[in-house]
Parts: C-alpha cells; sequence; structure tokens
C-alpha cells in the first residue's frame, strides 16, 4: 500500500508563547526565530515539501499576523497555507486542533511548530492505516539524553505515555509527530481548552493509540540550546 501524503494535511501547533526562548520571542512568534539565515517556519515546510506534504495548516496564537503576513498562501515555498486562530482566549493544543478541524479533514499529521524532525512520513502513515486505530504517536528511544523520557513502550505498543509522572521504566519520548482521525477531537467543545497530552492519555488507555518507533533522533528550536544545535547542523 503506497500512501499518497498529498491528501493529508499537516496541523502545526504554533500558538504558544514561547517563553523559554525569551527575549527572542517577545517580539516574533517562535517559528519566524531566524535559523541558519531564514525563518524556522521556512526550513520546516521545505522538509514537509521534501516528503510530499502539499498542505499544512498553521493554529496560531500570539504574534500570529506575522506569519500570515510573511508566509500568505505557501505558494512561494509551493505549499497550500491555511491559518487557524485561537481567537479571543488561548485554546491550549487540543483545543487549537479542536478549532482547526473545518480545515483538517477526516484525518491529518500533528506537528509542534519548534520541531524538525528528518524522519519518512509514509511509513508512518501507512502504519496508522493498518493499524485501524484513532491515533497514532511516533516514539524515539531517548534515554533522556534529548528532554526527559515519557513513554514505555512495550512490545511494539505504548504502555504508558505521562508528562508529569517519571516511571523508570520510561525509555522513550514522543517524538512530536503523531497522526488523528478527526473523530478524536469533534467530541471536545469547541472554545475549551485542553491540552494534546490529555487526549493522547486517554487514547493510550483506551487501547486506540498506535506507536511506531522512529529511529532517527529529533531537533527542536524550544530552547536557545536547542536553537544553537539546529542552527549548527542547517548552516552545514
Amino acid at each position: 500500500m503506497t500512501t499518497n501524503l498529498a491528501n493529508i494535511p499537516v496541523a502545526l501547533l504554533a500558538g504558544g508563547l514561547a517563553t523559554r526562548l525569551r527575549p527572542i520571542t517577545e517580539k516574533v512568534p517562535k517559528v519566524l526565530v531566524p535559523v541558519a539565515g531564514k525563518p524556522f517556519l521556512a526550513h520546516q515546510l521545505a522538509l514537509l515539501r521534501a516528503q510530499g506534504i502539499r498542505r499544512v495548516v498553521l493554529c496560531l496564537g500570539h504574534l500570529g499576523e506575522m506569519v500570515v503576513n510573511e508566509f500568505g498562501d505557501g505558494a512561494a515555498q509551493g505549499m497550500q497555507l491555511e491559518y487557524s486562530f485561537d481567537g479571543p482566549k488561548l485554546l491550549g493544543t487540543g483545543g487549537a486542533l479542536r478549532q482547526a478541524l473545518p480545515k483538517l479533514g477526516r484525518e491529518f499529521f500533528v506537528l509542534y511548530g519548534d520541531s524538525y524532525l528528518t524522519c519518512p512520513f509514509a511509513p508512518i502513515a501507512e502504519f496508522f492505516a493498518r493499524s485501524g486505530k484513532a491515533g497514532l504517536m511516533t516514539v524515539y528511544r531517548n534515554e533522556g539524553l534529548y528532554d526527559t523520557s515519557n513513554v514505555v513502550f512495550r512490545d511494539g505498543e505504548i504502555a504508558v505515555y505521562d508528562k508529569k509522572v517519571k516511571l523508570p521504566e520510561m525509555r522513550h519520548i514522543d517524538y512530536g509527530l503523531s497522526l488523528f482521525r478527526a473523530e478524536v477531537f469533534a467530541k471536545y467543545p469547541a472554545d475549551e481548552k485542553f491540552d494534546l497530552a490529555d487526549v493522547m492519555t486517554r487514547l493510550v488507555a483506551e487501547k486506540q493509540l498506535a506507536g511506531y518507533e522512529v529511529p532517527e533522533r529529533f531537533y527542536e528550536i524550544g530552547s536557545h540550546a536547542g536553537l544553537a544545535e539546529l542552527e549548527r547542523r542547517l548552516a552545514r
């Protein structure tokens, strides 16, 4: 089975306040932070386009209008960009996805606005389709190296996912790329603040969250150290 990734949009979560990157993000949203001479979002979109992705819906909040002004409809990147705004109150990562559902269709990838992920997307989409589950989380065997491990991944399944409670058997981390069917979020009331992590925890309990292990490490610009590391990589 081959999956046409042009048919699966990516919801890009880019509405946070990015407090760990201050003072850089006081006047510019995180996705517009310059990395190796370009806004970070330009690097992200180039990576997605190389995968075969053609549609991205940016979930925006803090300083989001600046992103629209910079990237417009995405034609310059060879992409179709749409925008979904939180509105007067912050909706959290889950609420932002709920808000964006009319633009996303039946199923979609979710990617964080500070993640730079080089893994192939097509095998993940194919694995998700075969799983028959409502959601999928990619995991990486992190061993606490790049951030705090938060997943117990056992026999190819996610046994535990918890960002608050640390267990010694947590060797893996949420890699930052997921896939969902729209009905997962349609169950929640509109305009309600909730977190994507809580949605995933519920799906684990319902045995509705597939787990896919990715061998490539992740890069991120969520911190000054992560930003400096990715700057060095992309500058090469």
